[in-house]
């Protein structure tokens, strides 16, 4: 059933309503390493996600990443990424050294270089400059996954079920760019939130409450479903050795001691790439002022998302219409004069460090809004 499932990924067939992240599309020619199906029959694959440093980089400051975007390169730490970054810059200059001339032809005219209609032409190693995703350490022989667990439980690799195209109510067991982004801010500003008490609404597979795990005293990860939760619950057991795993008393559930301790010692709040839709925008701000005016303390909230462009009829033009509603929402909650709560928004420029290897787009956003109570 595996060998058909995974035979079926190669050429897929999407339906209408089908929804995919851009994180896994680079990799056309590669076979991903699926492990199940879940309750509703679809291919759960697991990824093995690499941080750009290593334990002993960060405690002694000698983290040495420069910060790029867009299609800039950036170098790597570690010898292996950065001896693979020189030669990049070395065939850059030598591309640069010969100038025009070296696209011009015989007769003088420019000379075109196409990419090829399809990446799966060429071979992998020629894959390496263009893939713009997390780096994805794939299955190298189809008896190699017990290898492959023993090796990947140092501090440096995450590792992540989830599945790679689904409808719409079911995005939140997908891996989206945001999450890297907000997971990127959070490696960064570790000193930020170590120790700390952390809610995060609309976690999905729960990679960025992993993460935060590796500094945050506690973390609530949450969404909405038993199928995605279960997802979280096991990527959360995945990576016992970045972190200790809680244990709840039931499953997906809050006892009176949780919530007592997430109202005493609350101190962050966060979300990943939930505003898609203005119905769970206006449902995610309601769900923010609950319960930042219940906290006993005042509170610090990261929000990061990714503006997506769409053609819509009704406007016959392209458009970021869920973008637009949330800007709005968040102009709102601003300025807001309840008497009991005060909101300060303002957005988190994109210049730190890269922890992850994924395109740091311009339409990736990270805001940070302190609410604090006047009473």
């Amino acid at each position: 059933m595996v060998d058909v499932a995974e035979k079926e990924m190669d050429n897929p067939t999407f339906r209408s309503d089908t929804v995919l992240s851009d994180v896994h599309l680079h990799c056309p020619s590669k076979r991903h390493l699926m492990v199940r199906l879940n309750a509703v029959g679809q291919p759960v694959f697991l990824s093995y996600f690499k941080l750009l440093w290593s334990t002993e980089d960060l405690a002694s400051g000698k983290h040495v990443r420069e910060v790029t975007t867009g299609k800039e390169h950036q170098s790597r730490s570690g010898d292996e990424l950065c001896d693979k970054d020189r030669s990049n810059v070395k065939e850059e200059g030598e591309l640069s050294s010969e100038g025009v001339e070296a696209l011009l032809d015989d007769d003088g005219d420019l000379e075109v270089v196409r990419r090829p209609r399809s990446a799966s032409d060429l071979p992998a190693e020629d894959l390496l400059r263009d893939i713009v995703c997390p780096v994805i350490l794939m299955k190298g022989k189809e008896d190699a996954f017990e290898d492959e667990e023993q090796e990947c439980t140092c501090s440096d690799v995450v590792k992540i079920e989830h599945t790679m195209a689904t409808p719409l109510e079911d995005v939140g067991k997908q891996v989206w760019r945001a999450a890297f982004l907000l997971a990127d801010y959070i490696l960064f500003q570790r000193d930020t939130f170590r120790g700390c008490s952390v809610l995060e609404l609309g976690g999905g597979t729960g990679i960025t409450s992993i993460i935060m795990g590796t500094a945050a005293k506690r973390v609530y990860c949450t969404d909405v479903g038993e199928d995605l939760l279960a997802m979280c619950e096991q990527n959360v057991a995945l990576n016992k050795h970045l972190m200790k795993p809680g244990d709840p008393e039931a499953p997906y559930s809050w006892s009176e001691e949780e919530i007592a301790d997430l109202l005493d010692h609350c101190s962050v709040i966060m979300a990943a790439d939930v505003f898609y839709d203005d119905d769970l925008t206006d449902a995610l701000f309601r769900t923010l002022y609950r319960i930042t005016h219940n906290l006993r303390n005042s509170c610090t909230v990261y929000l990061a998302l990714e503006k997506r462009l769409n053609f819509t009829l009704r406007h016959m033009d392209i458009t970021c219409e869920a973008y637009s509603h949330f800007r709005n929402t968040l102009n709102d909650l601003e300025n807001l004069q309840d008497g009991k709560m005060k909101y300060t928004v303002e957005p988190i420029k994109l210049d730190f460090c890269q922890f992850l290897v994924y395109e740091r787009i311009e339409q990736l956003e990270l805001w940070k809004i302190v609410a604090q109570h006047l009473t």
